[in-house]
């Protein structure tokens, strides 16, 4: 390819000169393509170690002058051809222009001129979304990953890093490439060749640690192997970007979508050096993710820069130093000690941003009033102006907002569909009548929160302090509880940005039946059912169209259980909108992946648990895994918030803690309860044993502040004994889990979460996979290891077009709903690639053509995707069934459905065949009395598996013949026996083409006799068979005479005719259509006979399938040949090796390059 020309000073240096001419040279790298010797291997090991582009473009082409003594590289290339091609341009275009230059630096200037022009040209062509902006020298990594991996150009290298790769106790040292699909490792020292390939969805485990035996070292753990590297420049960044990547390849494998490059990243102001577009890419999602979850924003919600500043706090009276985020809808501030101040100002919400006067107290001051009469100081800023313009930027982009945050909530309209406060208002209206000291308890803490509004704040613009947190230990009041929740959750933003989406979403979902309505309706009962707001139906509406709503909304989730307890609890305190938005934040961003099929949220938090416990409780953590009580506890646990396993009253703060501080309230609360209970727990004999003390002990966890008359728990009521345990104050239990465990942080459960959501996918994938193997092991004869590599290869080429593209989408390709046996579907193209590795029957240039009918003949719902269970029908067929069954395979695939119009002009005629021997079977007796018993026996009938016979498979025309024999002759190509079997197939053929013309000739005179009704269909297809008894001998041969048919061919022993036959009947079966000139003199189909050698197929003309099987039988080569077991194994291995192979040819000599190039 032309290079943006760039100076060589030493040019003989490592390179030989092949070509010369006055101007250009054209050179070879030492020691490639013939031989070299010790110096190629010294050259090549100095390639690799210093990253040199040599190794992947071993040919050059230098421009020199003859009075200088700099030379300028203006083309490498990777193949002696590709090379050869751009020396050829030179010779021809630029030689003799340049030659009549008298001036040497215009012959320079003038050649990279046009290369330059050249370049742009070839950039300028090129479509917008492929145009690069990495560095050339990126841009030459890739290329050589692509070269030396055998990736094809949809594989997009994301950075790459030299270090070490240990194999064995020796390290190799070498180039790490990670692209967006593989982590790559290649090493080449002193002709020892490492290429090291593994796809980041088969990674299981990802861990940076230092031992002795490998200092500061990543180990990358698959099922079956562990590799270590060591020595980077910088291990953590390439740790972070592995884990990133690695994060990415779970959610292809739970969500099924592939990974989406972001094009309206901001340009960069200079090209980074060895920086891809993707790494910044990734590196902006990764702080887009930290400062979502930082400030609880919406998912779309892109940070814009950040820089240190300081916020005046009027509360405090004093500075605080922190970090100003600018994003497209917020500003944000959060202080550099925890806790101190956390603030978070919606654009929607801003009235003025101005520049304040500069003072040595407080230098370049920043002010931003908002419309509820708020005024924010930033001051310290580096670049004010700038900034002052970003938000005044994206201050004209936030649309005017139509209501505010106090405005109403309630959008569906004035009819009774919406509750327009919580349902706890409605039936507790006087519940402050006679309580005494709980209920002024309760007033003390609302005027706490509004003594705590009138200095931080009210609403979203709300200082969030230390303080903010104290009061939200302490319980929040449950007039505020809603507002409080909505707030602290974002849910409030989301909300405000979204008005009216809630209604509509109502009334589109209005009616829709579907597998979550349904599930949605059984479980409206059983939410809450002790709650006097769920025991009416007004209560029960407004939880069905929260419900229902959602799963509108996110159809990937729809309707989990455990969602309605949570739903039920935030319309006790919100109104039907707010709980909507509170239910997005929880199952969007709060708890992740918790509510979706595979519960993979909360299973990925069970793990983190048993981590946690494992760390802060190690002797429980040993007894506890002996008993296995830590699975079983912290789902239910988790997944409802203690909602469902204590007391309601005492289980809403730990709602109120959570909405506030996130999942690690949760692991807290649950490290506490199991530290209370450490003795007991101990001394536990079994799992039951343990369950009904930790059950007891959350029964009577009870909030002795609460004003709300007590709602009975049915878990206690069921679990409570002789000796009710004594109680224990929630308050207490809080404060108990923060002394002891609030060490915890959220970016280290962050880190522990990524750990176990590598393990918890894996994991799913392989009882996935056992599911699989079990259910195909009653339907297939092979054996339950075959059946797992063969769906690794399934899947693999499922996954692969997750990424390198398909014909359909792979998320078209892949229903969750469905068995695991039909979750994953290929298409025409990739059940091609997995028929011609895999299937038994090579038949060369036939094997496309064998594999679409194939695949036409699997696809019974005729969607245009096979899965796997219709994959291994196919194959089990051509493997483990007997001759019988093989060539009843063969024969369907050239009967319609599997042969198609195309390439049969007679489809219409099969069709008839196909059709034509099942109508006697539907006919009835007018006189037959039909009562509900006769429908019930045939619906049983029908739903019967019903057993295919020989004798059910329909005739075959003449076309579809052909058909077969062509994909005969090309079966036998690869076969030691490969001439024999040509004989016996033609002998074969031979027959067949006998038999119809007989059977056409007997049906005929039959007809013209009047004798067809008298005989029954049963005695005529006998007749026809060859080797059984003739029932009319004489007829028979009168049909012969009458056809002028020849005697059969293999009668003879003379090896000349057997010859002529073969070459005869080859011409025949291996046109399209039955041409004069396509046919010699001796084949049988013709005979005597002027009318038959037309172009016209013969529409009378057709065999059975019986007769095809009894023909094959008479030749003992083609019984061996369909009779032996054919090992898949070979197969197998062969197609897992095949990207090896591929890796080792692209990199191997001159000549194998120059083929790749081609």
């Amino acid at each position: 390819m032309w290079i943006q020309p760039e100076e060589v000073l030493l040019a003989g240096a490592l390179w030989v000169s092949e070509r010369a001419n006055p101007f250009f040279i054209l050179q070879r790298r030492r020691g490639h393509g013939r031989g070299g010797g010790l110096s190629g291997l010294l050259v090549g090991t100095l390639d690799v170690v210093l990253d040199s582009s040599a190794r992947v473009a071993p040919y050059r082409i230098l421009l020199q002058t003859a009075d200088s003594q700099i030379y300028w590289n203006i083309a490498c290339g990777s193949s002696r051809k590709e090379i050869t091609e751009h020396w050829d341009w030179l010779e021809s275009n630029l030689l003799q222009t340049i030659s009549i230059f008298d001036n040497d630096e215009d012959v320079t200037t003038f050649v990279k001129g046009k290369i330059c022009g050249i370049i742009a040209e070839e950039n300028r062509l090129k479509p917008s979304d492929e145009q690069e902006e990495d560095s050339g020298k990126f841009r030459e990594a890739e290329l050589k990953m692509r070269r030396l991996f055998g990736m094809p150009d949809e594989e997009k290298l994301v950075n790459y890093y030299s270090c070490s790769y240990w194999k064995g106790r020796v390290p190799r040292q070498g180039w790490l490439y990670l692209s967006v699909n593989h982590l790559c490792f290649y090493s080449f020292l002193l002709g020892k060749e490492v290429t090291l390939v593994v796809p980041w969805t088969e990674v299981t485990q990802l861990e940076k640690n230092a031992t002795l035996l490998f200092p500061e070292s990543v180990r990358v753990s698959t099922r079956h192997t562990e590799h270590f590297f060591s020595m980077f420049l910088n291990i953590n960044d390439t740790f972070k970007l592995m884990e990133q990547l690695a994060n990415i390849a779970m959610r292809q494998l739970l969500d099924n979508e592939a990974f989406a490059a972001d094009r309206s990243l901001p340009k960069p102001c200079k090209t980074l050096k060895n920086v891809s577009v993707l790494k910044r890419d990734l590196d902006a999602r990764a702080k887009n993710e930290r400062y979502r979850a930082m400030f609880r924003l919406t998912q779309d919600e892109r940070l814009d820069g950040h820089t240190d500043c300081t916020l005046w706090t009027p509360f405090a009276k004093m500075h605080v130093v922190g970090q100003l985020f600018i994003s497209n809808n917020y500003i944000c501030f959060n202080s550099r000690e925890e806790d101190l101040c956390q603030l978070i100002i919606p654009l929607r919400e801003v009235s003025i941003v101005e520049k304040a006067d500069s003072s040595s107290v407080l230098p370049c001051p920043v002010s931003i009033s908002t419309k509820n009469k708020m005024t924010f100081l930033f001051a310290n800023l580096k670049d004010r102006d700038f900034l002052v313009q970003r938000i005044s930027d994206f201050l004209q982009r936030t649309p005017d907002s139509l209501w505010g945050d106090t405005s109403p909530l309630s959008l569906i309209g004035q009819s009774a569909s919406s509750t327009s406060q919580g349902l706890l208002q409605l039936y507790h209206q006087d519940a402050l009548e006679d309580l005494g000291p709980k209920a002024m308890k309760e007033k003390m803490k609302e005027e706490a929160w509004n003594i705590h509004f009138s200095e931080f704040g009210r609403g979203v613009c709300m200082y969030r302090t230390s303080r903010t947190r104290e009061l939200v230990l302490n319980g929040i009041p449950e007039c505020l509880r809603g507002e409080l929740w909505l707030l602290f959750s974002g849910a409030q933003n989301e909300m405000a940005s979204h008005p009216g989406y809630y209604g509509d979403l109502v009334e589109q979902a209005m009616g829709l039946c579907s597998l979550a309505t349904e599930e949605i309706e059984r479980d409206l009962h059983r939410s809450m059912p002790e709650h006097r707001a769920f025991q009416n139906e007004m209560g029960i509406a407004a939880l069905r169209r929260v419900l229902t709503a959602y799963a509108h909304r996110n159809p990937g989730i729809g309707y989990c259980q455990a969602m309605n307890i949570v739903t039920s609890v935030l319309l006790l305190y919100c109104t039907e909108e707010e709980a909507f938005w509170l239910l997005v934040a929880l199952c969007e961003r709060m708890l992740p992946d918790y509510y979706n099929t595979r519960v993979v949220g909360a299973l990925v938090d069970q793990g983190v648990f048993e981590e946690l416990t494992r760390a802060f409780l190690p002797l429980l953590y040993e007894h506890m895994q002996e008993l296995g009580v830590i699975s079983t506890i912290s789902l239910s646990w988790f997944l409802t918030l203690f909602l469902s396993v204590m007391p309601f009253d005492s289980a809403v703060l730990l709602v109120d803690c959570f909405f506030y501080e996130g999942i690690k309230v949760t692991f807290q609360v649950a490290l506490a309860v199991l530290h209370d209970n450490m003795d007991a727990l101990l001394s536990c004999s079994d799992e039951g044993e343990a369950m009904t003390i930790l059950g007891r002990y959350l029964d009577n966890v009870v909030n002795k502040q609460t004003v709300a008359p007590p709602i009975p728990h049915l878990h206690a009521l069921l679990t409570s004994g002789d000796e009710p345990p004594p109680e224990i104050d929630v308050f207490d239990l809080i404060k108990s889990s923060y002394e002891k465990f609030g060490s915890l942080r959220s970016d280290v459960i962050e880190q522990m979460r990524f750990r176990q959501r590598l393990k918890v996918i894996q994991s799913l994938e392989d009882t996935a996979k056992r599911s699989v193997v079990r259910a195909m092991m009653t339907e297939s004869a092979f054996s339950i290891e075959e059946l797992e590599d063969l769906y690794c290869l399934f899947k693999s080429k499922h996954m692969t077009s997750c990424y390198w593209g398909s014909s359909s989408s792979a998320a078209e390709r892949h229903d969750p709903s469905l068995p695991y046996l039909e979750q994953y579907r290929i298409d025409p193209v990739q059940f091609a690639q997995l028929f011609s590795a895999l299937a038994p029957w090579t038949c060369g240039g036939h094997t496309s053509m064998l594999s679409a009918r194939l695949f036409r003949l699997l696809d019974q719902n005729q969607d245009g995707l096979v899965n796997f269970k219709e994959f291994i029908t196919g194959l089990s067929g051509m493997y483990h069934g007997d001759m019988t069954e093989k060539l009843k395979l063969l024969y369907k695939l050239h009967l319609p459905p599997a042969l198609c119009p195309e390439e049969a002009e007679s489809a219409l005629e099969a069709t008839h065949f196909f059709t034509e021997d099942e109508l006697p079977d539907f006919s009835l007796s007018v006189a037959e009395v039909k009562d509900y018993r006769y429908y019930l026996r045939m619906w049983a009938k029908e739903k019967e598996p019903k057993r295919e016979t020989i004798k059910d498979l329909p005739r075959m025309n003449q076309e579809q013949f052909i058909e077969l024999c062509k994909t005969l002759y090309n079966m036998f190509s690869e076969e030691p026996m490969e001439q024999q079997l040509y004989h016996s197939i033609a002998t074969v053929a031979s027959l067949l083409l006998r038999i119809g013309e007989v059977g056409k000739k007997f049906n005929n005179g039959a007809k013209k006799a009047e004798t067809a009704a008298q005989a029954p269909p049963s005695s005529l297809q006998k007749e026809e068979r060859p080797g059984e008894g003739v029932s009319d001998e004489s007829q028979v041969c009168q049909a012969l005479a009458d056809a002028q048919l020849e005697p059969a061919a293999p009668q003879t022993p003379d090896d000349d005719i057997k010859d002529d036959t073969s070459v005869s009947s080859y011409s025949v079966v291996s046109s399209g259509s039955l041409q004069c000139e396509d046919i010699a003199d001796d084949t049988v189909l013709i005979g005597g006979s002027e009318q038959r050698r037309g172009s016209v197929l013969d529409v009378d003309w057709s065999i059975t399938f019986e007769q095809v099987l009894a023909s094959l039988l008479t030749e003992p080569p083609l019984v061996d040949y369909f009779e032996t077991k054919r090992d898949i194994q070979a197969k197998m291995a062969a197609c897992k090796a095949q990207r090896a192979v591929e890796r080792q040819t692209s990199s191997t000599s001159d000549h194998e390059l120059t083929q790749h190039s081609t």
